[in-house]
């Protein structure tokens, strides 16, 4: 039996095509694990990748924008906040001079 591999690590190309480099394989390859996906979802996510570009990649960016997205959220909410001006009279009687 004869197991063929093409690793790409830091745009270098690993060919490994024999089960004797199956253990250098195995140094560089990642944990994965296997996710089921409804038919629907698996084409709606493969809709957002790029040409070449894995699931794991695809997901990896996705989650990266919903970071950043969530994040933006936090910081430009302006429940409870106040302006600088009120801030400002809140401390000075809070803390005269």
């Amino acid at each position: 039996m004869s197991l063929f591999f093409i690793i790409i690590k830091n745009q270098k190309v690993y060919k490994y095509n024999n089960y004797i480099n199956y253990n250098k394989y195995n140094k560089y390859k990642m944990e994965t694990t296997t996710i089921a996906l409804e038919k629907s979802v698996k084409k709606q996510v493969q809709e957002f990748g790029m040409k070449g570009e894995t699931f794991s990649q695809i997901i990896e960016r996705l989650l990266e924008s919903a970071n950043q997205r969530l994040l933006q959220d936090v910081l430009m909410n302006e429940e409870g906040c106040i302006s600088i001006d009120e801030a400002i009279k809140e401390a000075d009687k809070k803390w005269p001079k």
